[in-house]
C-alpha cells in the first residue's frame, strides 16, 4: 500500500491535532474528548462551548483550532505510514486497554513492530534497573528474562544500557518476544549501539516521529512500562532511580511489584530493598514471578532440543556463578572432549558464555 492509498481515520487526525496543540496534555485532551464525545467534535466546537469543560484555562482553549495543526497531524500520519509505524489513538481500535490503568494515558501511541496486546492486564512483565549494572545483576537479568520468555511472557523494558538491554536480548535469545518503551520517537534509537537489538523488538512511544530523547521523557516512559505489564521486576537501582519510578507507577496501576535482593549496604541495592520492606515480591527466579501472577512455571532451557551430552553439561552449570571445565566434567560425568564440545555448542546456541576459562549460564 502506498501513502496515497492510505486514508487516515478523521478521529485519529483530530486526536493528533489536539496532541500538537500547545497547553493540552493527556488529561485535558481526554476531558475534552469525553465532554464532546469525540476529538472531531472538540475541534468543531465554538470557544463558548469549549469553556464549559472544567479544568482548562483560556489560553489553552484559545489554542484549539490553531491553523496548521491539522495539517501537521496529517503529515505526521503520512510520515509514520511511510516508515511502517502504526499510530494508535485512545478510544480507537488497537489502542491497548492496559493503559487505561494510568491516570494520564497518552492520547496517541506510535508503534513499530508487532501489534500491542489488547488485554486489560497483558501477559507481559517489565524488567527494569540501572544502566550501571553489576555483572551479577546482568547475569541474573538474563536468566530471569530468558525464563519468562520461554513461558510465553512478553518482556517489557526501556532499551537503556545495562539491565534493560540485557532483559531484551535474553528474551530474544530464548526465542521469545520483547517490547521497548522509548523516550524518543520510534524512528530514533537511543542509545545508538542498540540499533541491531531494536530491529528485533516492538518499539512503542508516546512521542511523534523524529522526537529526540530528552531527560524529562524517560520518567514519562516508565509509567508506560508499568501499565503495559502485569508486574514490574526491579533488579538494581538507587532510591531515586528510574526503576523506582516504574515501581511507583506499577503500584498506582494496581500491578504487582517484584524486587531482587542485592548486597547489603550498596547504593544499587537500596531501591529493591526498600521495595521488599514495603511488601514487594522477593524474586530469585522466573518461577517467583510466574507463580505470583498465576502463570505456572518456566520450561527448562535444556528441554529445547539439546543432545543428551548438552543437557548434562547445561544441568552441571549452576543458575548463578561460573564453573571451571574440570568442575563441569566432574558434575556431568563426561570426558574432557565431550564436555568441551557440549560447552562449545551451548555457547553457540546462546545458552551459556565463557569468561576467562570459566563457564556460566546466560
Amino acid at each position: 500500500m502506498t501513502g496515497h492509498e492510505h486514508s487516515p481515520d478523521p478521529e485519529l487526525i483530530a486526536l493528533l491535532t489536539l496532541r500538537f496543540t500547545p497547553g493540552l496534555g493527556p488529561r485535558r485532551i481526554e476531558s475534552l474528548r469525553r465532554h464532546f464525545g469525540s476529538a472531531v467534535e472538540v475541534l468543531a466546537a465554538p470557544l463558548m462551548r469549549l469553556r464549559e469543560v472544567p479544568g482548562l484555562d483560556v489560553k489553552s482553549l484559545s489554542a484549539i483550532g490553531t491553523p496548521g495543526l491539522s495539517l501537521k497531524a496529517e503529515q505526521e500520519l503520512a510520515r509514520a505510514h511511510e516508515a511502517g509505524v502504526q499510530v494508535l489513538g485512545r478510544g480507537l481500535d488497537g489502542y491497548p486497554s492496559a493503559l487505561e490503568a494510568l491516570q494520564d494515558p497518552p492520547p496517541a501511541l506510535w508503534v513499530r513492530g508487532a501489534d500491542l496486546p489488547l488485554e486489560t492486564v497483558p501477559r507481559a512483565v517489565g524488567i527494569v534497573g540501572t544502566r550501571a549494572a553489576s555483572e551479577h545483576a546482568l547475569k541474573f537479568t538474563r536468566h530471569l528474562s530468558g525464563g519468562l520468555a520461554r513461558a510465553g511472557v512478553n518482556v517489557v523494558s526501556g532499551l537503556a544500557r545495562g539491565i534493560d538491554s540485557a532483559a531484551h536480548q535474553a528474551a530474544l535469545d530464548a526465542g521469545g518476544v520483547s517490547t521497548a518503551l522509548l523516550g524518543c520517537g520510534v524512528d530514533i534509537i537511543y542509545p545508538a549501539e542498540n540499533a541491531r537489538l531494536a530491529a528485533r523488538l516492538t518499539l512503542v512511544s508516546e512521542y511523534p516521529m523524529t522526537t529526540r530523547p530528552a531527560t524529562h521523557h524517560f520518567p514519562q516512559r516508565n509509567r508506560l512500562i508499568a501499565a503495559l505489564s502485569a508486574g514490574s521486576v526491579i533488579v538494581e537501582g538507587d532510591l531515586k532511580s528510574g526503576a523506582m519510578i516504574t515501581a511507583t507507577h506499577a503500584l498506582e496501576c494496581g500491578r504487582t511489584v517484584f524486587a531482587v535482593p542485592g548486597r547489603a549496604g550498596e547504593a544499587l541495592s537500596a531501591g529493591p530493598h526498600r521495595l521488599l520492606r514495603e511488601g514487594a515480591v522477593l524474586t530469585e527466579h522466573a518461577d517467583d514471578v510466574l507463580q505470583e501472577l498465576g502463570w505456572g512455571q518456566a520450561p527448562a532451557a535444556q528441554a529445547q532440543g539439546l543432545t543428551p551430552e548438552q543437557a548434562l553439561v547445561y544441568a552441571a552449570l549452576p543458575d548463578i556463578g561460573a564453573s571451571l571445565l574440570d568442575d563441569v566434567m566432574s558434575r556431568s560425568g563426561l570426558s574432557a572432549s565431550e564436555t568441551q564440545l557440549a560447552l562449545t555448542m551451548l555457547n553457540l546456541c546462546g545458552l551459556i558464555e565463557e569468561r576467562g576459562g570459566r563457564y556460566l549460564r546466560r
